[in-house]
């Protein structure tokens, strides 16, 4: 914008501030028009001298222009919804000749008719509208909202959006002309803890000629810093603990597979990415022949999710590997060709493209903590889920029949066979409910990503690596190892970087298992030392 059109727009923002102490007036005829037509220019000083009357009838105007509901016939400005026209100004029901034409608006006035309704939604009657407003004008500074942010920091009683319209003001006025009120800008902005006034700090910054200014921009940018400093750490925290409860759930699985049982199962990622496909079905049935039921499809795809892989995992058990007992490396070899064969049918039936899958509404959104801290409802979610089935499993494994006969099978097999036990059918259980774990696993990690034949290779690798880390057949240490290497990821990633974290988390791990090779928790009885 040239020196002029900003001197002309300053004028025009004095204008509002010299008509805040006089009684609101109603939108008038020739406003209205005035910012429906004519030059870009023109239609900017007519909105702003609309903006100072700061009436309902002005911000329903603007609202409707924004919608683009706004039609101009023979000079006269009508507002159309429905096929009913209203006279923006009276607000009388008027008719709508057949001759209207639309209001045409370019980037720049939708910008301006934007900032205005901001404007306008300072003196809102609701302290939440206000507290919106006074966000939304901080995140887009313009010095010349001087004037009505100063209006509103007058009026203003609630002291949250008291604080949070003096930081809009100050943000406005770090482009100012004047250094002094540059310099003033950069103090006040010094309390801020919004996440925003980091980028208008760096970016006065970089432009910035006044040492003084210069100096206190900087000085205010460590404080800011320092203020965010909690919310950083706490989304590290939280980051870390939702890693560590998806990869508590792919371990499971695994925990069961090949920590009770003994069978490397390469295959596990691909059980996990049945689980998600499963789901992505159960979503897209629901959106065709259910649509007003589509918030509850996430509660049938759990189960159909898990019978799923649980289903494809007794095949592969009663198929291949239970003839591959006992044999490590065949049953490796086995089960990776499998994976193989696994993602090439998902590839022919569902194409190689990832598929989305969309979260019901009472799991989307976030949580909002502290300005620069909110927490997704889906990973929190996630992290219940996974505590749920971390329990469920532990109940079935230490509590059942099945459980029972599970740990009776893995610690004596022949002794089991002589009480009476079918062993090759506790084996086939086993492997279907490690499998259908993964399952969930796969629905769960729906919620957070795109799903593709790919999707359970990103995660294999860091799952044996919490199963062995944890000890073999220990649940405990699966949880410990799941929560460790998810933190440890984590943190990391914000000092060395995502490469670097995971390199120096795979040599801890090596090291570890070098100085303790039965994980952090060693199996106790006859069976550690058979």
């Amino acid at each position: 914008m040239s020196m002029m059109k900003r001197w002309m727009m300053k004028c025009a923002w004095t204008v509002v501030a010299l008509c805040s102490g006089i009684a609101a007036q109603a939108l008038t005829v020739d406003e209205a028009r005035g910012i429906a037509l004519g030059e870009s220019d023109a239609r900017i000083e007519a909105l702003t001298r609309a903006v100072a009357q700061g009436d309902d009838k002005t911000a329903a105007y603007l609202q409707a222009l924004a919608d683009d509901v706004v039609k101009v016939a023979n000079g006269q400005v009508l507002v159309v919804r429905d096929g009913q026209g209203t006279d923006p100004v009276t607000g009388q029901s008027v008719p709508v000749p057949p001759d209207a034409e639309d209001v045409m608006l370019n980037n720049r006035l939708r910008g301006e008719i934007d900032t205005a309704l901001a404007a306008l939604k300072l003196f809102s009657a609701e302290v939440k509208v206000r507290r919106a407003a006074a966000l939304s004008l901080l995140k887009e500074p313009d010095v010349s909202r001087r004037p009505v942010l100063e209006k509103a920091l007058a009026t203003e009683k609630d002291a949250t959006v008291q604080a949070l319209v003096r930081q809009a003001l100050a943000a406005a006025l770090l482009g100012s002309d004047v250094p002094n009120d540059r310099l003033q800008a950069a103090r006040d902005l010094a309390g801020s803890r919004q996440p925003e006034t980091l980028l208008l700090l760096n970016q006065q910054l970089a432009q910035e000629a006044e040492p003084a200014v210069k100096k206190q921009i900087q000085l205010s940018l460590l404080a800011v810093q320092d203020s965010l400093r909690w919310g950083e750490r706490l989304g590290a925290l939280f980051t870390g603990a939702s890693l560590a409860s998806i990869l508590l759930l792919v371990a499971l699985g695994l925990a069961i597979t090949y920590g009770l049982m003994g069978v490397i199962n390469m295959a596990h990622g691909e059980l996990m990415m049945i689980g998600a496909y499963a789901t992505y079905v159960v979503q897209t049935l629901f959106r065709e022949h259910w649509p007003q039921a589509f918030d509850a499809y996430l509660l049938v795809a759990l189960p159909v999710a898990f019978l799923a892989s649980a289903l494809v995992g007794a095949v592969m058990e009663r198929t291949v590997i239970k003839h591959l007992y006992g044999r490590p490396l065949e049953t490796l070899l086995a089960t990776w060709g499998i994976s193989l064969v696994l993602m090439q049918g998902v590839r022919s039936l569902f194409g190689a493209q990832n598929v989305g899958v969309e979260n019901p509404s009472w799991m989307s959104g976030a949580l909002p903590l502290l300005p620069n801290l909110q927490l997704p409802w889906n990973r929190m979610l996630i992290i219940v889920f996974a505590v749920a089935v971390l329990i469920g499993v532990a109940l079935l494994i230490g509590k059942t029949r099945l459980g029972l006969f599970v740990r009776g099978v893995t610690q004596n097999r022949p002794m089991a066979s002589c009480m009476g036990v079918n062993t090759a059918r506790i084996d086939t259980y086993a492997f279907a409910l490690g499998s259908g774990i993964a399952g969930l696993a796969g629905c769960a990690l729906s919620q957070v990503g795109n799903v593709g034949p790919d999707l359970g290779q990103s995660y294999i690798v860091d799952a044996f690596m919490v199963v062995v880390l944890g000890g073999v057949g220990q649940l405990a240490g699966t949880v410990y190892a799941a929560l460790g290497l998810g933190l440890a990821n984590k943190l990391l990633e914000g000092w060395t970087g995502a490469v670097l974290a995971k390199i120096a988390v795979l040599v801890f791990i090596i090291v570890f298992i070098q100085k303790r090779p039965q994980g952090i928790f060693a199996m106790k009885g006859r069976s550690a030392e058979a």
